[in-house]
């Protein structure tokens, strides 16, 4: 899937202002990580971070389970919609919304990127520059452990997530700042 068929897609069923920039957030993260692990396609994997939300705005209690119905009507206007995609967007919601278990490391990867971008978002916006660009895996660790600093970011999904990675925390961290600051104005920090 080429990057400007994904945000086609996404602009489709996503409006609001925040969830379009988490979700490029975290396609910037995946296509990081992706060029990090070598893919032969990190546009496909910036491509799932584009849209692994894509059915939470209009079916929030249906969170990566409407996913399926969504590109499944969509496969018409975007043929290269696959199982691939599929498998990858539900399984972010593994333990949370469905029972999608994340398998490939493309799936850990957004599995733990996407609370973690978030949670990383929220400590640049705690700080003075209200950006990453400044930011040390120290500042996001110290908020790590402070639960009621964004609550809603999942501090268990994000230390599975580097576990089934086979990654440290600490260096998971490190690459998401990494990450979010090769495009952190589109990021929004």
């Amino acid at each position: 899937m080429k990057y400007t068929d994904a945000e086609t897609l996404l602009k489709k069923y996503v409006s609001g202002e925040t969830l379009l920039r988490h979700c490029k957030t975290v396609s910037v993260a995946m296509k990081y990580f992706a060029a990090k692990a070598g893919e032969a396609d990190p546009e496909f994997w910036e491509c799932v971070g584009l849209l692994h939300d894509i059915d939470f705005e209009k079916y929030p209690d249906q969170h990566c389970i409407k996913c399926k119905d969504i590109f499944e009507a969509e496969k018409a206007n975007f043929p290269d919609i696959n199982d691939e995609l599929v498998h990858a967007v539900q399984s972010h919601g593994w333990k949370l919304c469905c029972d999608v278990e994340p398998t490939s490391y493309m799936e850990k990867v957004l599995y733990t990127v996407d609370e973690l971008t978030g949670l990383i978002f929220a400590c640049a916006m705690a700080r003075p520059s209200k950006s990453v660009t400044d930011m040390e895996v120290k500042s996001v660790t110290k908020k790590f452990k402070t639960l009621a600093f964004a609550a809603g970011c999942n501090r268990e999904v994000i230390k599975e997530g580097a576990a089934m990675m086979g990654k440290e925390l600490n260096d998971v961290i490190q690459d998401c700042i990494l990450a979010m600051r090769t495009e952190h104005e589109a990021c929004g920090c």
